[in-house]
């Protein structure tokens, strides 16, 4: 008897964890699709969803990942009723909104806040590392083409508009052997997007274990490896992985063998919560 509780206790965790394990997605170039003039832009990328409008239970809408292959790029588009930034890591690429554009060389990103227009386009000869965050009113979708593709479009030696660096130069210590840093806060959106941070966790270390209640949350791995533990389930994780935190969920990480760096969106219930949470973070400076 005494052998099959234990054996019953083994099976619980073990399914547990394949529950954990399957909502998180990982990025695979060779699961993604091949589409050609995104927006009205030039040539072809490829990318695909690691999170969808049924993801979560708050307005995020989709993360998706993917490469925009040399001289080709997303055309300018409106977006009225919901938020949008590309993000590249580690390379080089003409961001644009509302008509100026700029270079940006590093990792890098550019929100595209509601009732604006965007576009990006990669000017090298090699295939650039890039991700699209969008974040609605509702759960709904909306898109304006301007028929665009901003090639060889004049720039400006400085970005004229909202940009994000995620740089581990720019980290604070939060913990022991955490370093973190709010990249973009809640006043830079205006649907419920709350933040995003940036978060590097040393080998060993440990993200202290959080809950919010009215706030949901999707981690990107962007580097290392580590460990999620969300309510209680523990999966291991890596490079390119998805994790997505639910309302009310409790969740913490653990560096692995090499420095587990994060990026975090965080996305309010609604409204009122997230207006709510800019006087916490407005008092808290």
């Amino acid at each position: 008897m005494k052998r099959l509780a234990v054996t019953a206790l083994l099976l619980t965790a073990t399914a547990a964890q394949a529950q954990l394990a399957s909502r998180i997605t990982h990025y695979d170039i060779r699961k993604t699709a091949l589409l050609t003039a995104v927006h009205d832009g030039a040539g072809t990328m490829n990318f695909g969803p690691l999170m969808t409008d049924k993801t979560l239970s708050t307005n995020l809408l989709f993360l998706h990942r993917g490469v925009i292959h040399p001289h080709s790029g997303i055309g300018q588009h409106f977006h009225n009723h919901c938020e949008e930034m590309f993000v590249i890591f580690d390379d080089t690429a003409e961001f644009t909104i509302n008509g100026r554009t700029s270079t940006l060389k590093g990792t890098w990103g550019a929100p595209d806040r509601m009732g604006s227009a965007h576009g990006i386009y990669n000017p090298t000869d090699h295939d650039i590392e890039w991700m699209n965050i969008n974040v609605g009113t509702s759960k709904v979708y909306d898109a304006f083409n301007l028929g665009d593709d901003r090639v060889g479009a004049a720039q400006d030696k400085v970005p004229q508009f909202v940009t994000m660096h995620l740089d581990r130069a720019l980290l604070k210590s939060a913990a022991p052997g955490v370093m973190r840093r709010r990249a973009l806060g809640p006043s830079v959106f205006y649907t419920p997007w709350a933040y995003v941070d940036h978060v590097l966790v040393q080998p060993g270390a440990t993200l202290p274990e959080t809950r919010y209640a009215d706030l949901t949350e999707a981690y990107y791995v962007m580097s290392g490896d580590g460990a999620v533990t969300v309510n209680g389930e523990t999966v291991a994780i890596k490079k390119g992985d998805a994790i997505p935190v639910e309302l009310g969920q409790a969740k913490g990480f653990k560096g692995g063998s090499a420095p587990l760096e994060l990026m975090v969106i965080g996305v309010a219930r609604d409204m009122p919560t997230k207006q709510a949470f800019m006087a916490v973070a407005a008092n808290a400076n």
